[in-house]
């Protein structure tokens, strides 16, 4: 059973519902994350997608020439067949009786239940076509055996498949007859081929068993098997806690307060335009057709930039859906429309949909005399000790205090190396060794910034992989149990499909392994070693696409300087030129 039908303008005005009651129906529904987060931001166009929490399944439909979205909800488990074609059916009638200027079609409700008995019908028919009895279908060719004497099929005796009557074989070949069940087209078993099956899949079962069983000396071979590091602690518990006489480090003004700029900023329109200056439209309708070579070059370009492939098509799709249908003018090309349809979406999804100002928020926690807290997420080797350094030095700069919680406890040299760094920045550390539960130590790093009346704390985690469940659990529990005020994922600039399956998996993670309904996912990113990518900038459009979260901070060197902010026009023109 369907849940919900709507149809609406592009504008957000709901023409009619399932329920028949209008945009009341819809409240609260979990058709405005779809509304907000895929179709108005133009991140798919396949026509399908799920909720937050898996249970529900989306389909919609466009109509561009009207300016209508189609959009039908229903439980995830049921897989309804006949959703697509009923939504062609809707979309069809309803396009028949539209009017720009009329807002209510109650009586198109009787229409919808007939074109929904009707759909259902055909799904009905189809699926029992496809369930046709085997009796009825054309019977396949026997097959040929070489261990059965093929040419006798049976004989009046009863002798079937190259049996003799006395239960001797036929044939006296290698294979013996084991009791098998003959088919039934006439054929026989290969039973050579069988025995080579069995003894590949008994090898493949000793295998998987020798790799998990402990060596000679009781060594556990599982790679996954997390380290202990009761013996890696060399750090000296008097060094814990205290700021040293070292001279507080100066390396001028942090670049987080100037804009950033990717390549030219001029306006791109040189490559895309010359190569499709010759297709022109003249005051007609786009045509499927007629987008595809601008659409193709569009999403080849993309992926020269490092955007992620799958990121690149879907972007394309959905600007490809956008525009069939509608008029160009005369002296406009169809390349032209393509990408400045393109530019605006790639705007839309960059620009953030909430305004985050750390600095802001900073001062508005420390009114109401609690720290502000940033917990620094994301996989192994980025850079999170070191670009929250930088998150630090920029703090200072602005008459911040700040303190630094130790919260690696699980990497040998991670809490030294954050030493280190507090050292030179003259700022307190707040450590408890290794081999600590990690969310405890962060609660106890708040209590004390709280009692010492720190305006900042800065969180540092472990790095760790998306799919290491013990340490996303240790992550999921650090999180909820502190409510940080922002939760910043770390990733490098020199990814590209990586980065879509490292946020996405840190997500559901954080999704699945929360114990409240509400789960608290990343807010931000920060992009490391963004000086290394040159015009290769897709990194932050793929992670901003699957995340929705803006790119918050950008690395670009290694002093603690270097540390700006994401210019978006600046990215768009380096992605399209």
């Amino acid at each position: 059973m369907l849940e919900e039908l709507l149809i609406f303008t592009r504008g957000g005005l709901i023409l009619w519902a399932l329920s028949g009651s209008g945009g009341a129906a819809v409240k609260a529904s979990p058709i405005d994350a779809l509304i907000r987060s895929c179709l108005l931001e133009d991140r798919s166009a396949d026509g399908t997608g799920a909720s937050q929490d898996g249970k529900r399944a989306f389909k919609w439909a466009f109509h561009n020439g009207l300016g209508l979205v189609f959009v039908a909800v229903y439980r995830r488990v049921l897989r309804l067949l006949y959703v697509d074609d009923l939504l062609a059916a809707v979309r069809a009638e309803f396009a028949r009786i539209y009017h720009p200027k009329r807002t209510n079609y109650d009586g198109f409700s009787d229409v919808f239940r007939q074109l929904h008995l009707e759909a259902q019908a055909r799904a009905e028919e189809m699926n029992k076509s496809k369930q046709a009895p085997i009796e009825s279908r054309p019977a396949p060719p026997p097959s040929v055996s070489h261990d059965v004497d093929s040419n006798v099929p049976g004989d009046s005796g009863g002798n079937a498949g190259g049996r003799k009557q006395d239960g001797s074989d036929g044939d006296s070949g290698k294979d013996e007859y084991s009791g098998e069940p003959e088919p039934k087209d006439g054929g026989a078993f290969n039973l050579s081929m069988l025995r080579i099956l069995r003894d590949k899949l008994l090898q493949s079962k000793n295998t998987d068993t020798k790799k998990n069983k402990p060596d000679k000396k009781g060594r556990q071979k599982d790679h996954d098997k997390e380290p202990s590091h009761k013996k890696l602690d060399f750090s000296d518990p008097a060094e814990r806690g205290k700021v040293t006489d070292h001279v507080a480090v100066k390396e001028g003004l942090s670049k987080m307060d100037k804009d950033e700029q990717v390549g030219d900023v001029s306006k791109a329109k040189g490559w895309f335009s010359s190569v499709f200056q010759s297709i022109a439209a003249g005051n007609s309708v786009i045509g499927k057709s007629d987008l595809q070579p601008a659409v193709k070059a569009l999403k080849d370009r993309l992926m020269t930039k490092n955007v992620a492939e799958e990121i690149a098509e879907k972007l394309c799709e959905s600007i490809a859906a956008s525009l069939e249908g509608k008029k160009v003018g005369s002296f406009t090309s169809i390349a032209s429309t393509v990408q400045a349809a393109m530019e605006e979406a790639l705007l839309r999804i960059l620009t953030p949909s909430r305004s985050i100002d750390i600095l802001r928020d900073v001062h508005a926690a420390k009114e109401r005399e609690r720290p502000y807290v940033i917990v620094f997420v994301g996989v192994n080797g980025v850079g999170k000790s070191t670009n929250l350094a930088k998150v630090a030095y920029w703090l200072l700069q602005h008459d911040l205090s700040v303190t630094l919680a130790a919260c690696d406890t699980f990497r040998s040299g991670a809490v030294e190396q954050l030493r280190t760094h507090a050292r030179r920045l003259q700022i307190p550390i707040f450590e408890k060794g290794y081999e600590r539960d990690p969310a405890v130590v962060a609660k106890q790093a708040i209590q004390e910034a709280t009692r010492t009346k720190s305006d900042v704390v800065l969180v540092d985690t472990a790095g760790r992989m998306q799919d290491n469940e013990p340490l996303m659990r240790a992550l999921s529990k650090l999180i909820n149990l502190n409510s940080p005020d922002l939760v910043l994922f770390v990733g490098e600039a020199l990814v590209g499909n990586d980065a879509v399956d490292q946020l996405t998996q840190f997500n559901q993670k954080l999704a699945d392994l929360s114990p409240v309904p509400a789960a608290r996912l990343i807010d931000g990113i920060l992009l490391s070693k963004f000086d290394t990518v040159d015009d290769k900038v897709g990194a932050a459009l793929s992670m901003v696409y699957v995340s929705g979260a803006p790119v918050m901070f950008v690395g670009c060197g290694q002093s603690y300087t270097d540390l700006k902010k994401l210019n978006v026009k600046s990215i768009v023109n380096t992605l399209l030129k």
